[in-house]
């Protein structure tokens, strides 16, 4: 008879994820005991075991989550009709919102990611690949006409742009949304003014 699936299971499976990423970005994944874990939840080792079977799956399920969530908000954004600058700062603004509350899960994902199967791999990073290519689409309507086709150039631009973006929570751990969007009016700015003014030095 196959297990009945209890009413409070989506709540406690989102009390694991929380609890667990906190205690593999404090101790790193490897060194963390799946027993810590369940003690930050206040649950037992063999309940948590209930929900998954091994550090690994867990370790997949924090991030497949995490970064699902945020690629799908960010690449469902109204841009329409918005100019290059307005878009930009739009999706600069909310990926800073969405990494509020966040900054676990944000700091496992380095570590976490070479600890995962390929095929984990794979679908973790196409969810960052359609982050980035909302923000390529964008740079190409921002830099100039000689530049559109430069595939380094327009990479180095969009990698500098996640770069201050991923950084945030290490330099302001305690922001508010307040900061939050004046940091991404800074960010939009520095880009739009660097992108549509940038010279290839041969």
């Amino acid at each position: 008879m196959a297990r009945t699936i209890a009413k409070d299971y989506g709540e406690k499976r989102l009390l694991i994820l929380k609890a667990a990423a906190e205690v593999f970005a404090r101790e790193g994944i490897a060194r963390a005991p799946m027993s810590e874990v369940a003690k930050n939840c206040g649950i037992s080792k063999a309940n948590i075991y209930h929900y998954y079977s091994s550090k690994d799956s867990l370790l997949f399920d924090i991030l497949d989550s995490y970064l699902s969530s945020l690629s799908n908000h960010i690449c469902n954004l109204p841009l329409d009709n918005l100019s290059a600058k307005d878009k930009l700062s739009a999706i600069t603004r909310e990926v800073l919102f969405a990494y509020d509350g966040m900054d676990h899960q944000h700091k496992i994902q380095t570590e976490g990611l070479p600890l995962l199967r390929k095929e984990q791999q794979e679908i973790l990073k196409q969810y960052q690949r359609n982050m980035v290519a909302i923000v390529n689409d964008v740079l190409i309507e921002i830099v100039p006409p000689k530049i559109k086709h430069n595939r380094m150039v327009l990479r180095n631009i969009n990698m500098s742009l996640f770069g201050m973006l991923n950084w945030y929570y290490i330099w302001n751990p305690n922001a508010d949304r307040k900061a939050r969007e004046e940091y991404a009016i800074t960010i939009t700015e520095l880009t739009v003014s660097g992108a549509a003014h940038f010279e290839i030095i041969q």
